[in-house]
């Protein structure tokens, strides 16, 4: 469903994507992860064809974006970083606007407009304006704007920033829906991995305009073999602390993450009392643990060496 080989972008000076290359199967749910910063939305943005890479090419279902944009584009439905409704229309409204786009008229688009909204749960808000809906109703009528012309492929750029957890939850119930029921090709990308571990069969990292990683969530996961992950709630942690814990025996890494002690470690079971005689020895109390097994903050940190949100 969608190619994209080798694509090159440069802002100036800066190389904000540097040789990205992703494939993504017909009815699969795809993840791009990574930090602020890391490329995703320029990557995006060329994959949708508002932007030209300086190098490299995208076809979305068979359809060169550079050559056949229209065709393309008829493939994709989009579902931007930011909110894109007119706030004094109601959400009908918008999307009568948007499903015309697509060349929807009459009966068909009224259709298509009653099924976009009963998949986002808003039927009953469908003639309030826009303004008077929560961020979280807006970007749920965004993913129903995406959805009007039945696209093959979904793109959705941070569908879930700073919206309340009700609403998360309805667009990632849906859009795990859409793929498993009505088999859509979905790319999703984000800086929250537990977003991508539930939806997402195969995922690539990015950071910093690189693919540093892609395959399977098994075969990502694994890139740090067995390795666990042991937090332990602390208050103040310091820079002696994580030198201190980062000697135990069987501590790969360590560092401080929000009022907490984090260790990468060998064989949590092994790690953990040792690791905690460390922080008794350093003065510090510890106040809640948590052990995770190999997880993609996990893969984050061992392929970069800093936190996925730093």
């Amino acid at each position: 469903m969608l190619q994209v080989k080798n694509i090159v972008k440069r802002f100036g000076d800066k190389e904000a994507v540097r040789g990205v290359s992703l494939e993504v199967g017909r009815g699969e749910s795809f993840g791009l992860l990574g930090p602020n910063g890391a490329g995703k939305s320029t990557t995006i943005s060329i994959i949708c064809g508002l932007l030209r890479p300086d190098q490299g090419e995208v076809i979305v279902g068979g359809h060169s974006v550079a050559e056949e944009p229209v065709k393309a584009k008829r493939v994709m439905g989009v579902v931007p970083q930011d909110i894109a409704l007119y706030p004094t229309l109601s959400a009908r409204e918008n999307l009568a606007f948007w499903g015309s786009l697509y060349d929807l008229s009459g009966r068909e688009l009224q259709s298509r407009m009653d099924e976009a909204l009963e998949i986002v749960s808003l039927t009953d808000r469908q003639k309030d304006r826009i303004n008077t809906y929560s961020g979280g109703m807006k970007r749920r009528i965004n993913v129903a704007a995406a959805l009007l012309h039945r696209p093959q492929l979904l793109i959705m750029d941070e569908p879930t920033v700073g919206i309340d957890p009700q609403s998360r939850n309805n667009i990632l119930e849906t859009v795990r829906r859409l793929n498993q029921e009505k088999s859509m090709t979905v790319l999703y990308t984000s800086h929250y991995m537990e977003e991508v571990e539930y939806l997402c069969q195969r995922l690539a990292i990015i950071d910093h305009g690189q693919v540093i990683a892609r395959g399977s969530l098994d075969e990502v996961r694994h890139l740090v073999g067995t390795d666990a992950t042991i937090r332990l709630k602390i208050a103040n942690p310091d820079e002696a602390l994580v030198a201190a814990s980062a000697d135990v025996p069987g501590v790969r890494q360590a560092r401080a993450d929000e009022g907490a002690l984090v260790a990468l470690v060998s064989d949590a079971a092994a790690v953990l009392s040792p690791l905690m005689a460390t922080v008794a020895g350093q003065g510090k109390k510890v106040t809640g643990i948590e052990v995770q097994e190999p997880n993609l903050e996990a893969v984050f940190l061992h392929l970069t060496g800093r936190a996925l949100r730093d």
